[in-house]
């Protein structure tokens, strides 16, 4: 479906084909100016922001060509598509290489016009939507863990300013790479304690080195115990102390956990004292403590302690324009280690990186940017700098409720989808592979 309002200026001295134009366009939803020479087209865009341009290869004044290459050099996110005789292949070649979004052959088929502005428009739409979010970047505070404008994020930055300081358990849930030490992070650096912030992964360490690492140890306490070791409870001491993957806290250590929630004191190993620890505990988990606790890997006593208060992350894929809004952050902060002049992404690209799933979240996101920077030649990231998978990736079909088989046109729609999506939206490519013309083709596709 076109785009609603959208406004068109035509350059046409066809008075007849202009009118036509400013019907059939008028008709399915859009705002038409029309004129008949460059002149008065510099004249209408002075005061006029247009959406797009349509115009006749030959016009008064001044060729297309020129005309296409003179807009790109001061209106350069504003697609035009230029209209020209048909076989003129070499004529519609030159005024894509000035700065044409796409040619349209005359005769002009209508229906295929209006498919090629909606794909324009389509371009417009997200290349302001991307100059819209990298000024949100470089707008916003550069020490913000939380970046984002979804309202899952936007809910969750209002629930840390809340909850930071309040001296309250809070378990940080979700999947994998979303973010959560992030969260701690806020919520620590909002919470006025004075003292360090510090992370241990739970998972990391096997259990004789975690306990020695939380707890401390007293000389001789094992056989490796040469010197004393104050444990990072002691080492947080006035700050926070974050146990990221609880879940995996062995069995037998848990009870001392318990304890030191409850007495806010911490016995090393081999010691015969306890010490005081003003120590505010975040934890987090990708996996489900409730499940855990039914399955007896963790205790339900400790599972209350630890969940008074449970933030729950959103996966990436959830999040929307928020991928856009990281990738230029990430960009911002990775490219000059590549010594580059990365401005950000290429519509087609950022594109790519809203349909993709992102099983790996945020942590998934910056490493597909710190390689497309590596791999960049332009200013702008395109698709040939994303990973094969990405640049091969095929839209997500959605089955029909119940489990009905898709019908033969859904099916052959699917296919073409698919098939535009592996040439990179080349339409005469696709229409060749698929054994069509390349009118049949965009027949098909309409809606």
């Amino acid at each position: 479906m076109a785009e609603e309002g959208a406004r068109i200026l035509i350059i046409e001295d066809d008075r007849a084909f202009l009118d036509l134009l400013d019907e059939t366009l008028t008709r399915r939803g859009h705002r038409i100016d029309c004129v008949t020479s460059a002149a008065a087209a510099d004249r209408r865009m002075l005061a006029v922001d247009y959406d797009l341009v349509l115009t006749d290869i030959n016009i008064p004044g001044e060729s297309g060509t020129e005309f296409c290459a003179r807009l790109k050099q001061t209106l350069p996110d504003l697609p035009v598509l230029v209209m020209t005789a048909f076989g003129s292949l070499e004529t519609a070649i030159a005024a894509l290489r000035a700065g044409a979004y796409d040619f349209i052959t005359k005769p002009v088929d209508l229906d295929l016009l209006s498919i090629s502005l909606e794909r324009a428009l389509q371009h417009r739409r997200l290349t302001r939507q991307l100059r819209l979010l990298e000024e949100q970047v470089k707008s916003s505070d550069r020490h913000q863990e939380l970046i984002g404008n979804s309202p899952s994020i936007i809910r969750l930055r209002e629930q840390i300013s809340r909850l930071a300081p309040v001296e309250t358990s809070i378990l940080i849930s979700g999947e994998s790479g979303t973010g959560k030490e992030l969260v701690a992070r806020a919520l620590h650096r909002q919470s006025g304690r004075k003292g360090r912030f510090i992370a241990i992964n739970c998972a990391a360490l096997p259990e004789s080195l975690l306990e020695s690492e939380l707890f401390g140890h007293e000389k001789g306490a094992f056989t490796d115990a040469r010197n004393e070791r104050r444990g990072l409870f002691v080492e947080a001491d006035g700050g926070t102390l974050f146990l990221d993957e609880v879940a995996e806290l062995p069995l037998t250590l848990q009870p001392k956990l318990l304890r030191v929630l409850e007495d806010h004191r911490v016995r090393p190993l081999g010691g015969s004292r306890e010490i005081d620890c003003d120590v505010r505990i975040l934890t987090a988990s990708h996996r489900d403590l409730k499940e855990a606790v039914s399955s007896g890997d963790f205790r339900d006593d400790l599972f209350y302690r630890l969940n008074v208060i449970e933030l729950q992350l959103s996966p990436l894929a959830q999040r929307g324009n928020d991928i856009l809004l990281l990738a230029d952050r990430f960009i911002a902060e990775l490219a000059p280690r590549f010594n580059k002049q990365v401005e950000g992404l290429a519509a087609p690209a950022a594109a790519r990186l809203l349909a993709w799933p992102w099983p790996g979240n945020v942590r998934e996101l910056r490493n597909v940017i710190e390689r497309a920077l590596a791999l960049c030649r332009h200013n702008r990231i395109t698709i040939e700098d994303l990973p094969e998978e990405l640049q091969q990736q095929k839209p997500r079909q959605s089955r029909p409720a119940g489990g009905a088989q898709m019908s033969l046109a859904e099916l052959e729609q699917s296919y073409i989808t698919q098939v535009l999506e592996q040439v990179g939206g080349n339409r005469s490519l696709a229409a060749k592979i698929l054994g069509i013309d390349r009118k049949t083709l965009y027949r098909k596709l309409i809606p």
